[in-house]
C-alpha cells in the first residue's frame, strides 16, 4: 500500500506538487476570514444542556439582561469620594456614557442605588456598573472599541476611568492571545530555524518542514472555517492550531526527510528512494497521525464549546499535516532528489561522522539500560511517580477578566475590584425557583440560604414569570475563590423546596466543572481503546499496546503534576494561582498522550523493521533507539520550542497549555523513551510481540502484515559497536 503510493507520487511528482500549491492556494484564500468567524466568550466554557445555562436563560427572557455580560467602569475622581454627596463630574460622565450605549438595559452607580460598597475603602475609586442584554461576538468587539474612545476623548474620564467587566474582558482575552500567539512564535521562530539548520545539516532541508508547516496551517484554517458553518469555534482553537501546525509539520518532515537522505545514500536519487521512503517513514507518519488525531478527538466527546473547538482544530491540523507529509513532501523530495542536501557545509556533505557517532551514543544507552533493566525501570517509574505526586493536591479554576494583565483595562479593573473595595461588587449566586407559587416555602428558603457559611447576604425573592421566581445570594470574597466556590456548594446541597437551577459566575464554574468530570471517563475510554486499537494494528502484539497505555498514563500524570507544582504552588518564577484552569488539564493530558504514542510509533516501528531483518530481541531495540534516538531528541527539541513558546503569553491557561505540553514531550522523549522503553522491552522480550492466536490470524486475514515496510537488512552489532548498516548508513533515518 504505501510503497505503491510512493512509486505513484515519483511518477507524478509534479503533478503532485501543482496539486499541493493549488490546494495550499484555496485555502489561503478560504480560510482567510476564519478568525472574523470564531466566538469568545464566558458561554464557550458552557455545557449547553447544563442546568445553568437554562436558568441564565430563563433570567434573559424574563429581564432582558444577559448575566455572562456587562461593563464596569472604575472611576478614580483624583479627590475622596462622599457617598452622601452629589458625584464628581467624572463619575457622572461614566454615568451617562454607559445609559448612552443601546445595549445598556440599566446602569447601577453608587449614588443611585445608595450603596457605599461601589465605592472603594480609602474613598478614592468608584465602580459603576452597566447592566446588558445579549450581544454578538462582532457586536461586543465594536462596543468595546467605541466605549475606549469615548473614554479617551471625553476630558473628564480620559485618565481617571478605565473600562473593564465581562464584555470588555472577552475581548481583550481574544486580543491579548492573538497578540501574545504573534510574540511567542516570532521569538521563537529564530531558534526554530537554526536547530533545523543544525538538525538537517542544509538550509534546502531545513525549509522542507517549514513549507510543510505552512501548507498546514492553511489547510487548518480552510478546515475550522468550513466547521463554523456548522458549530461555534472558539477564539482559542487558534492558538493551539499555530503551535500545533508548527510542531507536527517539523515533526513529520524530519521524519520523511531524514529517511529519504538515508535511502538516498543507499539507492540514489529515482523511484527506489522515494518509494522505501514513503513504505517506511510514511507509514509511520500514518500511524503517528492516527494515534494524535485519536487522543484529540476524544476532546470532543465535551459538550463544552472551547474544549470541543480545540479537539476539532487538533484534529484537523494532525490531518493536514499528515497529508502534506504523505502527499506533497513526497513529490517535492522526488523533484528535489540530491538537491535535498544543497546549500549546506561541504564538510557535513562529505562527513557523516558526527552522526554515526550520535547513534553509537544512543547504541550504547540502549544497551547499558538493558544490562540493568529493573534498576533502570524502577528510578524512571519512581521519578515519575515523584514528579506527579504534587497532583494529589490539584484545585481547579476558571476563566475570568481577572487572568489578563494589568497593562489592559479590563486586567487592572479586575485587580483594583479585588484589592481596594472592601466588598467588591460580584455577580451573585443566581437561584432560579421553579414555581409559580408566592407562599412562605421561598422566604423560608431565604432565610436558611442565608444561614449558609459564606453567604453574605441574600436578596427578596423576585417573581420572573408566572412559573419562576429568582432570589439572589451575595457570597463572601472573589468569585472564583475557595471561599465562594464551598458557599456555593454548600447552598446547592442544601434541600429547596421547589425545583431550583444555579448560575452566576461561582455556579457557572461549578457546573463547568462537574460536567467535565462527568464526561471524562467516556473520553478517556475512547483515548484508551483507539490507542490500543491503533498499536496493534501498527505491531501485532497485544502486550506493547497495553505497555505504551501504563507509560502515557504516568508520562501524563507526571505532565499534570508539574504543572500544580509550578501554578499552583507558584514555581519557576510564575504567580501561585488559586488553581489550574479547569480545561487546561483536558486538552494538556490528550496532547501529552498523542504525542507520548506518536515517539512510540517512532521507535517501535524501528525495533520492528530490525527484527523482521534477523536481529534477536536486545539487538534490536539498541537498533532501532540508535536509529530514533537522534531524530525522535532532535522533534522532541522543535516542538518543545514551538509549543512552549505559548508559555511567554501573560494569560495563564496558555502558560499552563505551553509549559504543560513541553514539558510532557520533553519527558517522553528523554526519560520514557531513553530509559523507561528499552529496560521494559529488555525484561519482555520475546514476549513484547505476543498475540493470542485468534488476533494473529485476524491480523493476517485483514491483510495488516502487508502494509508492513520491507525490511532493510542489518548485521548484529559486536559488543559496543552498532549493527553494521548503522556504520555504512548514517543514523538520521525515521522510523
Amino acid at each position: 500500500m504505501f510503497s505503491a503510493l510512493g512509486s505513484a507520487l515519483h511518477a507524478r511528482r509534479r503533478v503532485g506538487l501543482l496539486l499541493a500549491g493549488l490546494a495550499a492556494l484555496l485555502a489561503a484564500v478560504f480560510g482567510g476570514t476564519v478568525e472574523s468567524k470564531l466566538t469568545n466568550g464566558l458561554s464557550d466554557y458552557d455545557d449547553p444542556g447544563g442546568a445553568n445555562v437554562a436558568a441564565r436563560r430563563i433570567i434573559e427572557q424574563a429581564t432582558g439582561v444577559d448575566a455572562q455580560q456587562g461593563y464596569a467602569v472604575l472611576v478614580r475622581p483624583g479627590g475622596a469620594i462622599d457617598p452622601g454627596a452629589a458625584p464628581p463630574a467624572s463619575v457622572a460622565a461614566a454615568v451617562e456614557l454607559l445609559k448612552a450605549r443601546p445595549e445598556i438595559k440599566s446602569v447601577v452607580d453608587y449614588a443611585s442605588a445608595g450603596n457605599a460598597d461601589l465605592v472603594s475603602a480609602d474613598a478614592r475609586s468608584t465602580v459603576v456598573l452597566g447592566l446588558v442584554g445579549p450581544m454578538t461576538q462582532r457586536a461586543t468587539v465594536a462596543a468595546e472599541k467605541e466605549l475606549q474612545e469615548a473614554i479617551e476623548e471625553d476630558p473628564a474620564l480620559r485618565g481617571h476611568a478605565w473600562l473593564g467587566g465581562a464584555t470588555p474582558g472577552h475581548v481583550q482575552v481574544d486580543e491579548v492571545s492573538t497578540q501574545d500567539l504573534a510574540r511567542a512564535e516570532s521569538f521563537a521562530l529564530p531558534f526554530i530555524l537554526i536547530l533545523l539548520f543544525l538538525v538537517f545539516r542544509g538550509v534546502v532541508a531545513a525549509l522542507v518542514p517549514l513549507a510543510g508547516a505552512v501548507v498546514t496551517l492553511l489547510i487548518t484554517f480552510a478546515g475550522l472555517r468550513v466547521a463554523t458553518w456548522f458549530m461555534d469555534v472558539s477564539s482559542g482553537s487558534l492558538n493551539l492550531a499555530f503551535a500545533l501546525g508548527l510542531g507536527l509539520a517539523v515533526d513529520f518532515g524530519l521524519l520523511m526527510v531524514s529517511r529519504y537522505r538515508e535511502e538516498l545514500a543507499v539507492h540514489g536519487p529515482g523511484g527506489e528512494a522515494v518509494r522505501r521512503t514513503v513504505a517506511s517513514a510514511g507509514r509511520t507518519v500514518f500511524f503517528s497521525a492516527l494515534t494524535v488525531a485519536a487522543a484529540l478527538a476524544s476532546i470532543t466527546v465535551f459538550p463544552h464549546p472551547y474544549l470541543r473547538s480545540m479537539g476539532l482544530a487538533g484534529v484537523i491540523t494532525v490531518v493536514a499535516a499528515a497529508l502534506f507529509a504523505l502527499l506533497g513532501l513526497p513529490a517535492l523530495l522526488a523533484v528535489l532528489g540530491p538537491r535535498i542536501n544543497a546549500l549546506a557545509p561541504r564538510r557535513w556533505q562529505r562527513d557523516g561522522a558526527a552522526r554515526a557517532q550520535a547513534g553509537r551514543r544512543w547504541h550504547r544507552i540502549a544497551r547499558g539500560v538493558m544490562r540493568r533493566p529493573v534498576l533502570v525501570a524502577a528510578g524512571a517509574i519512581g521519578v515519575l511517580l515523584l514528579v506527579a505526586a504534587p497532583v494529589t493536591g490539584i484545585r481547579f479554576t476558571g476563566a475570568d477578566p481577572s487572568m489578563l494583565p494589568a497593562s489592559t483595562s479590563a486586567g487592572q479593573v479586575a485587580r483594583a475590584l479585588e484589592s481596594d473595595f472592601a466588598r467588591p461588587p460580584a455577580a451573585p449566586l443566581q437561584i432560579v425557583l421553579d414555581t409559580a407559587a408566592a407562599d412562605g416555602r421561598i422566604t423560608a428558603y431565604a432565610r436558611r440560604v442565608a444561614a449558609v457559611e459564606g453567604v453574605e447576604a441574600v436578596a427578596a425573592p423576585v417573581r420572573l414569570d408566572g412559573r419562576h421566581w429568582q432570589l439572589d445570594a451575595v457570597l463572601g470574597g472573589a468569585p472564583l475563590g475557595t471561599g465562594a466556590k464551598a458557599a456555593a456548594q454548600r447552598v446547592q446541597d442544601l434541600p429547596a423546596p421547589v425545583p431550583a437551577r444555579f448560575t452566576g459566575t461561582t455556579a457557572d464554574f461549578l457546573a463547568q466543572k462537574a460536567s467535565i468530570g462527568e464526561h471524562a471517563p467516556l473520553a478517556a475510554g475512547i483515548l484508551g481503546l483507539v490507542t490500543l486499537l491503533l498499536l496493534f494494528v501498527f505491531t501485532g502484539s497485544v502486550l506493547l499496546p497495553l505497555k505504551a497505555l501504563v507509560m502515557n498514563t504516568l508520562s501524563t500524570a507526571a505532565t499534570l503534576g508539574f504543572l500544580v507544582w509550578v501554578f499552583q504552588h507558584g514555581q519557576l518564577g510564575f504567580a501561585a494561582q488559586n488553581g489550574i484552569e479547569a480545561t487546561s488539564p483536558v486538552l494538556i493530558l490528550a496532547l501529552a498522550f498523542g504525542l507520548s504514542t506518536d515517539y512510540n510509533v517512532f521507535l517501535l516501528g524501528r525495533i520492528k523493521e530490525a527484527r523482521q531483518a534477523g536481529l534477536d530481541d536486545r539487538s534490536a531495540v539498541a537498533e532501532g533507539l540508535a536509529r530514533t534516538g537522534p531524530v525522535v531528541t532532535s522533534a522532541a527539541a522543535l516542538f518543545c520550542l514551538a509549543l512552549g513558546a505559548l508559555a511567554l503569553s501573560r494569560l495563564v491557561l496558555l502558560q499552563e497549555l505551553g509549559l504543560g505540553t513541553a514539558f510532557a514531550v520533553l519527558v517522553d522523549a528523554t526519560l520514557v523513551r531513553a530509559l523507561l522503553v528499552p529496560s521494559l522491552m529488555a525484561l519482555l522480550g520475546g514476549a513484547n510481540w505476543w498475540a493470542p492466536g485468534p488476533l494473529r490470524r485476524l491480523y493476517a486475514r485483514l491483510g495488516l502484515d502487508r502494509l508492513e515496510a520491507e525490511p532493510a537488512p542489518v548485521a548484529p552489532a559486536p559488543g559496543e559497536r552498532p549493527a553494521e548498516p548503522l556504520d555504512q548508513r548514517p543514523p538520521v533515518g525515521a522510523a
